[in-house]
Order: C-alpha cells, then sequence, then structure tokens
C-alpha cells in the first residue's frame, strides 16, 4: 500500500493558519475576537470626579452677607482669582484694589464693582463672581426631623419646604404642635393643617436664625 505524500504547499497552509489565529488571539483579550479594544478593567476606569458644590443661589437676588465665601475669577488673571470671605464690616479685600464692598449686595452687582475697579489695572478685565458658600444666614431643623441641623438660607423658604428639604417628620413626631421659634416669641405650624390647605398663613417664610422645632 502507497502512502500518499502530502505536498509542501499544503503544510504551508496549515502553518499559516496557525500563525494566524495565534496572532488574531494574542491582539484579543482572553481570545474574544468581538472585544473592544476601549475595554478597561472596572478597576482602570475613571470615575466621575466630584467637588464641593458651591451654594444655589440666586445671583440677581440673594444679598451676600459677612463670612459668606465668594469665588472670584477672572479670565487670565491667575494673581485676582480665587475665594473671598466676605469680612465682618461687609467688604473682601483684593490684591492691589484694596476694600470693596460686598455685604448687602447681591453677586451680580459685585461682579459689575470688581469689573469696574480691575479696570483700572487691566485692559477689559472679564470677571465673574458667584457665592461659593452661604454662611451668613442659616435656619435651624430641631426635634423630630429627618435631618436635624442647620441649613444655608439662601432662597426665600416656608417652614412646610424646610420640613421637606430636612427630610420630613420621625416617627412619633407631633405634626400638630410643630413652632417656629424667632427670638423670644413662638409661631405655631399645624402640619396636618397645611398640607389639607387649611390655614395656610401658617406656613410662614423663614427668616435668618429661625428654628423650627418638631417636637
Amino acid at each position: 500500500m502507497t502512502i500518499p505524500r502530502i505536498r509542501p504547499v499544503f503544510w504551508a497552509s496549515v502553518l499559516f493558519l496557525f500563525a494566524v489565529t495565534g496572532l488574531i488571539n494574542a491582539q484579543t483579550p482572553n481570545g474574544n475576537a468581538n472585544a473592544s479594544s476601549s475595554e478597561q478593567p472596572a478597576s482602570a476606569v475613571k470615575q466621575p470626579l466630584t467637588s464641593a458644590a458651591g451654594a444655589a443661589v440666586d445671583t440677581t437676588s440673594y444679598q451676600v452677607g459677612p463670612q459668606d465665601i465668594l469665588k472670584i475669577f477672572v479670565w487670565r488673571e491667575p494673581d485676582f482669582s480665587g475665594m473671598y470671605t466676605v469680612h465682618s464690616d461687609g467688604k473682601i479685600t483684593l490684591p492691589l484694589v484694596g476694600d470693596l464692598q460686598a455685604g448687602g449686595l447681591t453677586a451680580e452687582k459685585i461682579q459689575e464693582d470688581v469689573t469696574a475697579a480691575l479696570g483700572k489695572l487691566i485692559v477689559k478685565p472679564n470677571v465673574t463672581v458667584t457665592v461659593q458658600q452661604v454662611l451668613s444666614k442659616k435656619y435651624y431643623m430641631d426635634g423630630l426631623i429627618g435631618r436635624p441641623g442647620e441649613y444655608p438660607l439662601t432662597a426665600p423658604i416656608t417652614v412646610l419646604e424646610a420640613i421637606s428639604i430636612a427630610g420630613g417628620m420621625q416617627d412619633f413626631a407631633n405634626k400638630k404642635k410643630i413652632y417656629v421659634l424667632r427670638g423670644t416669641e413662638r409661631i405655631r405650624f399645624n402640619y396636618n393643617d397645611v398640607i389639607k390647605g387649611k390655614n395656610l398663613d401658617q406656613n410662614i417664610y423663614l427668616k435668618p436664625g429661625d428654628h423650627v422645632v418638631v417636637p
């Protein structure tokens, strides 16, 4: 019996096929030809950056007060850009400019004043002023509330809204005998009535320093 001879061309084809297969497996993770080259291990995936967010205030209405922190950004002028704390006298101090009034003004007005002041030192300054943190105006949530503590008073807010922001009331809270402590004055607030649309005059706007007490 004569064994047929396998031609060299056949062996060359087989070796070429193995070589191509090995190359594909080497270039594809886990030998998966459908895997995308952009895929990365979970540990290598970049997570979104987080930062301390500034207070959400209306730059056209919120009036800045002492201890508030302003963020001033001047385009291409790092010497003037940065965080500025409002002094007890209501002023901020800028390099080469000196003191500027900030207390009692809106961020929008402060931006105009800073632009005008810097206009004497640099050509056409591009200025942005935002309230980074509110420390001058606060109200407090006390008692059987979801998240007791102090809150920045960045915009007009009612008692009902304040309760909602603070996570609602805890179990066994007396919803009928809530009150706002304003100095020596106690202002009653009946939650059950207000949510039913009754005696809505109880749902007053809070003032700086108010304590909402949920017994």
